[in-house]
């Protein structure tokens, strides 16, 4: 495809591409001379002639209609697909939203085919009561409506015209490439997708082969799985016409391609833009035949910080999908991705940054159109050729952007089992028990039962009709823009991606729960376990004076407890952040010389992505803490540094060569002592570093920060100071740090302790363990382990009264109040100020607190 510079005008104010007359016209925007913006790059679309547009009444649609005279408002002419196209063209891509141009064969041209031989009256007989959950009469119905449209074929005038407007776009007189998709008048619509139900072909050449393309998405309006899709919504077969997009093709066969959220597509949350993608054309990403890369963006920092990405994850990318050579029949191919191209990303770090500010625009302005609040879901592609980025498609986001806003979806799973049989993405958060039903091929859908769990490689659009019936949905390949993804989240049924290998290791006939209730991972347990749904209402739970806020220990979690009715989350387990998406103990990046050969070559490939092992270790802890900070903004987040103990140090990659092997290391190196230990400064300086990138390159200032297991208060200067050496000065840029009061000599000197920090969070467990001299490990001890213990009561009540005497905040983490009504009613009687607790016990926490609160006032 050949790139032309051309000049892009802007309308007046009350003409195509002004923002002052309202957006929800009766009539297309007109342009009109205007000022010339700035030269820049976009597809060769020739703006002259292509079917010129006429809106007045009583006016005849043209068989053809270029882009460029097409807004949202022509749905009943042009289909979703290409009005949203259009609309993109004339008001973003003026604002630097890059659109490949094209036209629209338009439902006229549609109504043409069936007005030939009673094609229409035809066709209402064959659908007539048809019931589709019989799938083989699905199939057979499917298959003659389809074959009837291709046998009377396009009218000649249609062809002709479709034949005309492709020329004329082809501006050098050579034949160029376009993409011939499917746009349905009920497709893309802001309440209901229609997402793959109808045909889309690729890499098309030639205006003999466009107009038979065209012919075929006409054909494919009458697909089992649109069928059962229009069926399934109320929507009338033949009200519903087909449309079609023809657009340029952009070569990202010879780059990237993929798909973009303005949300995140499995728990609503809305300040995030998701970007998937893949090398070669789309539809690997879309089609779910690959697992791709993923980024996420918080959108409130995008254009104000230097680093709005909270999350890269690097996907399998097994296949990528290329144009053919020569004339063969077939327009693009599958081949296999070169292992080095699966281990790094298909799109950088400015792409991502590029594609999210893109995202956002198309997401302001599709939600001024509608009134609302509108989340997308566009496709994205990258030019090889000349390393432009474009987007080729935009729609509205139809499940997460309907969901209530003020109820909390809780499912909970109880299970005997200890481990997963496999693991995979998971997509929403919901799950399900079910027989497993394996199919290999399309062909044998016919066997699945309602209520099993379809268990595939993949799936498309042909496998509709048999997710409707599954109570959840497992495949080997996927991430969470895939078209399984996408229809699951649509039906509501319980879907994981990308789970490898599940096909040979889950058993026809064999029972499994699928679990997606417990963040990014999903989960498959052999058996059914028992599972409790409760639908919350929050604004009927009682408001508290007393804060409540959450312990979290896993980012991909902290989307989904984000929309819980709490006040922040008062404690970041940092050392669980560090276990799981890193694994490397801290010195082992700054010091390999000391590694074994292997665990030095593990590293390595952990890292291979990155400047150094110790830029892995920085950006891994930076993302971990950005995705908690963000899912909360800004409400605060209390990052408590590194509390591993020695031995659990050990486990990470390196640990072995770095850390003491300690009689009790609960009472040993830790917390403090270890921040200001010769032989863990730089470790401590490289988490320093992570947590000033999350303040100052990522925007989160609602980071806070929490020192645990300090006994002195020559440790608390100490590490005060450290902290300050490496950026993170108290008061700074409203930086607060807080203690853990978890020791009794912070109990005992806690007016001591005051003038180093801005508050105290008193940890139950550790307290309660030094002030009744118990290992909380030892289970032989576990029946004299109580919080509700005088002698610890009173350390808590002086821990309380002093942090007041000061005049500092003072909170509590842990379970008891959610636990024992009792415990809460003492904690309100001495003024505390928050709980933190696990997510699951938020909801049980705040009534409880709410009726010790009403009692402590009568």
């Amino acid at each position: 495809m050949k790139i032309f510079v051309v000049a892009a005008f802007l309308g007046s104010p009350s003409a195509c591409f002004g923002f002052v007359a309202p957006l929800t016209t009766s009539t297309c925007y007109k342009k009109v001379t205007a000022p010339i913006l700035p030269l820049r790059v976009v597809s060769d679309l020739k703006k002259s002639t292509i079917s010129k547009h006429d809106d007045t009444p009583g006016s005849t649609v043209p068989f053809t209609i270029s882009f460029d005279e097409i807004c949202l408002e022509d749905i009943p002419k042009v289909g979703g697909k290409t009005a949203s196209l259009g609309e993109m063209i004339q008001r973003l891509q003026p604002l630097g939203v890059d659109v490949p141009g094209g036209f629209g064969v338009t439902s006229s041209a549609y109504d043409a085919v069936l007005d030939q031989l009673h094609l229409r009256e035809q066709l209402g007989v064959k659908l007539e009561s048809l019931d589709v959950s019989n799938l083989e009469r699905l199939a057979e119905v499917g298959r003659e409506c389809r074959k009837m449209i291709m046998e009377v074929g396009l009218p000649e005038d249609v062809r002709n015209a479709i034949e005309s407007a492709y020329t004329e776009m082809c501006t050098d007189g050579s034949q160029c490439s376009v993409a011939v998709r499917s746009s349905a008048t009920a497709e893309d619509l802001p309440n209901a997708s229609f997402a793959g139900q109808q045909a889309s072909f690729l890499n098309i050449i030639g205006p003999s082969a466009v107009a038979d393309a065209v012919l075929e998405c006409f054909a494919s309006i009458f697909t089992d799985r649109a069928i059962t899709y229009r069926a399934h919504n109320n929507f009338d077969h033949l009200k519903v016409k087909g449309a079609v997009a023809v657009q340029l093709m952009v070569r990202s066969d010879l780059a990237s391609a993929g798909v973009a959220f303005t949300l995140d597509p499995d728990t609503g949350f809305r300040d995030v833009c998701v970007i998937t993608g893949s090398y070669g054309l789309g539809e690997s990403v879309v089609g779910g035949k690959v697992d791709p890369d993923e980024v996420q963006v918080f959108k409130p920092m995008i254009g104000k910080v230097e680093d709005p990405i909270i999350s890269r994850l690097i996907g399998r990318k097994q296949t990528s999908i290329i144009y053919t050579d020569g004339d063969s029949k077939e327009r693009t191919k599958t081949i296999m991705t070169a292992e080095e191209d699966q281990a790094r990303r298909s799109f950088s770090d400015e792409d991502t940054k590029q594609l999210a500010q893109w995202c956002v625009e198309i997401e302001r302005h599709y939600s001024l159109l509608h009134g609302h609040p509108t989340p997308m879901d566009i496709e994205w592609a990258k030019d090889g050729i000349t390393g432009q980025l474009y987007i080729v498609q935009a729609r509205p986001e139809t499940v997460r952007a309907r969901q209530e806003a003020n109820a909390f979806r809780q499912t909970t799973v109880k299970h005997s089992a200890k481990d997963s049989i496999i693991d995979g993405t998971a997509i929403g958060s919901d799950a399900a028990t079910g027989t497993a039903c394996v199919i290999e091929n399309l062909s044998d859908i016919s066997k699945m039962s309602k209520g099993e769990i379809l268990v595939a490689d993949i799936t498309d659009p042909d496998w509709v009709p048999a997710i409707r019936m599954a109570s959840a949905v497992v495949t080997n390949r996927g991430g969470r823009t895939c078209h399984a993804a996408i229809v699951s989240r649509e039906l509501g049924v319980p879907c994981i991606v990308g789970a490898k290998g599940a096909t040979e290791l889950l058993k026809d006939g064999k029972k499994y729960t699928v679990d997606c209730s417990r963040g990014a991972t999903g989960r498959i347990y052999e058996g059914e376990a028992s599972i409790e749904k409760n639908v919350i209402s929050i604004k009927d739970l009682p408001q508290t004076k007393t804060k409540i806020q959450l312990i979290l220990a896993h980012p991909e979690t902290a989307f989904l407890h984000s929309s819980l009715p709490v006040a922040g989350v008062g404690l970041v387990r940092q050392e669980f952040v560090t276990a799981n998406a890193i694994g490397i103990h801290p010195n082992a990046v700054l010091f390999p010389e000391r590694l074994d050969e292997d665990e030095r070559r593990l590293i390595e490939e952990k890292a291979k992505n990155d400047n150094s092992p110790k830029a892995f270790f920085v950006r891994r802890l930076s993302e971990g803490i950005g995705s908690i900070a963000a899912a909360f903004y800004p409400r605060p987040i209390t990052v408590r540094l590194g509390d591993f103990k020695s031995n659990e140090y050990r486990r990470l990659i390196g640990g072995k060569h770095f850390e003491p092997e300690e009689e009790n290391p609960m009472i040993g190196l830790r917390g403090a002592s270890r921040y200001l230990h010769p032989d863990y400064v730089d470790a401590f300086n490289l988490e320093c570093e992570a947590l000033l990138h999350v303040r100052d390159r990522m925007g989160l200032d609602n980071v806070q920060l929490m020192v645990p297991f300090c006994r002195t208060t020559e440790e608390a200067n100490g590490v005060v100071n450290a902290l300050a050496k490496n950026g993170l000065k108290r008061g700074k840029d409203g930086l607060k740090v807080w203690c853990m009061c978890e020791l009794p000599s912070n109990v005992f000197a806690i007016d001591s302790f005051a003038s180093f920090f801005d508050g105290f969070s008193i940890g139950s467990n550790d307290l309660t363990q030094l002030v009744l001299g118990i290992d909380r490990d030892s289970g032989e001890l576990a029946h004299l382990f109580d919080e509700e213990n005088e002698a610890v009561k009173t350390a808590i009540r002086e821990a309380i009264q002093g942090s007041k005497r000061n005049g500092k905040l003072v909170g509590l983490c842990g379970q008891a109040p959610s636990d024992k009504p009792d415990f809460a009613e003492f904690l309100v009687s001495e003024g505390i100020d928050s709980i933190s607790l696990t997510p699951d016990a938020v909801i049980t926490a705040i009534n409880i607190v709410a009726k010790a609160e009403k009692k402590a006032c009568a």
